[in-house]
C-alpha cells in the first residue's frame, strides 16, 4: 500500500475513459464489468473494448444489455441479487476455461424503496455489496497473476459507517443511509481483498445523471440543485457519462497503479482523506480501517455462504 495521497497520475475531473486508455493495450485481456451496459457502465465496456479487451458484461436484464453492448461485449445473464445466479454465472464462466485480467464491480442501486432479498437482505447492501463480494469471490479461482478489481463506491459513502447492529435496517429504514452503508461496503471490501493480495481499488465516478438515479423522484432531485423544473441539467459539477467512467477505468488498467491496491481513488487519482463535515470529496477514515474491512468479510462470507 502507499498512502491515501493523490500521485499525479496527469489526468483530472474532466478526463474521460478514452483519455486514461491512450497508449494503452489490451488485446488479449479479458474484463469482466457488471453492470456494464447502462450509464457509466455502458461507457466503461465501450472504452475498454476500443482498447482491444474482450469484455463480458454480466446483466440481470439480458435483452436490454445485448441491444445495448453486443456489438462491443459479450453479454451473459447474472443477478447480483440472487446467490443462486452468481453461482450460475461464475459456473458457465469457469466451464469456458478462461483466465480473467479485470473485474470493475459497477453494478447498482441507488436509493431506492425498502425492497428485502435473499434472506430478508436490504437491497442495496445486497445487490451493491453482498453479490459482488460473492461474485468475486466465485471467479477467484479464474483470475489471472496480474488481475486488477475494481469496486465502483460513492461519496456517499461518506453518510455512515457499516451500521454492525443492524446492517438491513430491520429497525427502521432509510434509503439513504441503507445507500451510503453499501458505498463504504464498497471500500471496505477493496481494502480486505487487496489485503489478501488481491489488487483491489474503490473509485468515486463524481456526480453523473444516469439511469442510477431511477428511484429518485424529479423534486429531489430539484431540490438537491442537480436539475431544474423542465428536467435540465444544471449543476456544472456533475460529469458526462463518459468523464464518470474515466476513474474506475484507470483503476483497472493504469500502470502507475502497479503493486498498489485497497486505496480509494477519484477523479483519476488517489483521494485524500476527509474527516470534516465537509462532502462529496476524499474518502473517510472509516472506510479505510483494516479491522473494519476484515468484520466486514467475516459478516459477508457467512451471509453468502
Amino acid at each position: 500500500m502507499t498512502a491515501q495521497a493523490p500521485i499525479g497520475s496527469g489526468f483530472g475531473w474532466d478526463s474521460t475513459a478514452d483519455d486514461v486508455l491512450t497508449g494503452i493495450d489490451l488485446t488479449g485481456r479479458l474484463a469482466i464489468v457488471t453492470g456494464g451496459y447502462s450509464g457509466i457502465g455502458v461507457e466503461t465496456t465501450r472504452a475498454l473494448a476500443r482498447a482491444g479487451a474482450h469484455v463480458v458484461v454480466p446483466a440481470r436484464r439480458v435483452e436490454v444489455a445485448r441491444e445495448a453492448v453486443a456489438d462491443v461485449a459479450e453479454v451473459d445473464e447474472l443477478d447480483l441479487a440472487d446467490l443462486a445466479s452468481v453461482r450460475a454465472f461464475a459456473d458457465r464462466f469457469h466451464a469456458s476455461c478462461r483466465r480473467i485480467d479485470i473485474v470493475i464491480n459497477s453494478a447498482g442501486v441507488m436509493v431506492c424503496p425498502e425492497i428485502r432479498v435473499g434472506k430478508g437482505w436490504e437491497l442495496q447492501f445486497a445487490a451493491n455489496h453482498l453479490g459482488h463480494f460473492a461474485l468475486v469471490e466465485a471467479l477467484r479461482p479464474a483470475f489471472a497473476d496480474d488481475v486488477r478489481v475494481v469496486a465502483v463506491s460513492s461519496a456517499g459513502h461518506q453518510h455512515t459507517d457499516i451500521r454492525w447492529d443492524d446492517p438491513h435496517f430491520e429497525r427502521g429504514y432509510d434509503k439513504v443511509l441503507a445507500y451510503g452503508q453499501s458505498k463504504t461496503a464498497n471500500v471496505l471490501f477493496a481494502v480486505q481483498l487487496s489485503a489478501q493480495g488481491v489488487p483491489a481499488f474503490a473509485v468515486h465516478p463524481g456526480k453523473i445523471l444516469t439511469p442510477l438515479q431511477r428511484h429518485m423522484e424529479r423534486r429531489e432531485m430539484v431540490g438537491n440543485g442537480w436539475i431544474d423544473e423542465d428536467g435540465n441539467p444544471i449543476d456544472p459539477t456533475f460529469k458526462s457519462p463518459r468523464q464518470g467512467a474515466a476513474t474506475q477505468v484507470w483503476a483497472a488498467t493504469s500502470p502507475r497503479l502497479a503493486g498498489l491496491g485497497g486505496l480509494y481513488l477519484e477523479d483519476c487519482d488517489v483521494a485524500r482523506p476527509n474527516n470534516t463535515a465537509e462532502k462529496g470529496w476524499g474518502v473517510r477514515d472509516y472506510a479505510l480501517d483494516p479491522a473494519s474491512a476484515a468484520r466486514l468479510w467475516e459478516l459477508s462470507a457467512q451471509l453468502t455462504g
